[in-house]
């Protein structure tokens, strides 16, 4: 009898090289265009205004970079933008969470219909408040104000949502329970309990909101003024002129994306834990 000496197989959940090749090539995908605009960034506009562009780092990044915070103050603007993006995100992870809580674990009259209305309005394009808001921010000499960017975007609709759905399944009823049994009042409760389970949820919707905050154009320059700008505004100002200096525009881009790739370091591991524990139910 011949004895059958099976081969070597491979794990069902093994990648293979195709997977690999695939997951490369999405990558290179990705890269290039931030590559692109490093190497912009280094050299002068003279050398990328060849055929073919460079593809390696020039040595006139420093220099870009001191020219542009030199010319439209990339550095007041940097910390603005901080300021604003910090402060939102700070208060929209908090009220966020506090609401979620509200709406998923206790419960009073009309809480349903509070929510649905909550959900509504996000349907309503930003676009339409500009006016009223505006008004809103004269009336109360803000205008001109870090403030002025601030205050609205204190609590977003999607986050009281988002941290309502994920406290539902996160935090067990028992728990609580449990924890008034033995004299907690509620905000004691938040803080003991919701909060440390909320952690990778909140870092999810903190890193969403931030990104938001940052990224936000429009706003900021019609309530802000050029003298006290947010990165955006002050990046978008050194395309404007009859020549652009596209050399310089990119390096104000580089700049302004920088404290977003920190932020991704920092968070990006509780924003795979959230996502993974989203994915494992039971």
């Amino acid at each position: 009898m011949i004895a059958l000496v099976p081969g070597r197989r491979r794990a069902p959940d093994a990648a293979g090289p195709l997977t690999y090749l695939t997951l490369g090539g999405t990558a290179l995908l990705f890269v290039a265009p931030f590559w692109y605009m490093l190497v912009a960034a280094s050299r002068p506009m003279a050398e990328m205004n060849q055929w073919p562009p460079p593809l390696l780092l020039g040595d006139d990044l420093w220099s870009n970079v001191a020219t542009a915070v030199e010319q439209q103050s990339i550095g007041l603007a940097l910390w603005n933008s901080l300021v604003v993006s910090g402060l939102i995100t700070a208060s929209t992870v908090l009220f966020c969470t506090l609401a979620g809580f509200a709406f998923a674990k206790l419960r009073f009259r009309g809480s349903n219909a509070l929510l649905v209305l909550i959900i509504a309005t996000m349907m309503v394009p930003t676009q339409l408040g500009i006016i009223p808001l505006y008004m809103l921010m004269a009336k109360y000499q803000l205008v001109g104000s870090l403030w002025a960017v601030i205050l609205p975007m204190l609590v977003s609709a999607f986050g009281v949502f988002f941290m309502t759905q994920y406290l539902k399944e996160a935090v067990p009823t028992e728990l609580l329970e449990a924890a008034r049994a033995d004299g907690c009042h509620t905000l004691r409760i938040f803080w003991h309990v919701v909060l440390p389970a909320a952690q990778p949820a909140a870092a999810v919707l903190g890193t969403l909101t931030f990104l938001t905050a940052w990224n936000d154009f429009f706003w900021p320059l019609v309530v802000l003024g050029p003298r006290n700008p947010t990165v955006q505004v002050a990046v978008s100002t050194l395309a404007s002129g009859y020549v652009q200096d596209y050399a310089l525009v990119l390096t104000g881009t580089f700049v302004s994306i920088l404290p977003l790739l920190v932020v991704f370091l920092v968070l990006g591991r509780y924003i795979i834990s959230g996502i993974m524990r989203g994915a494992v139910k039971g």
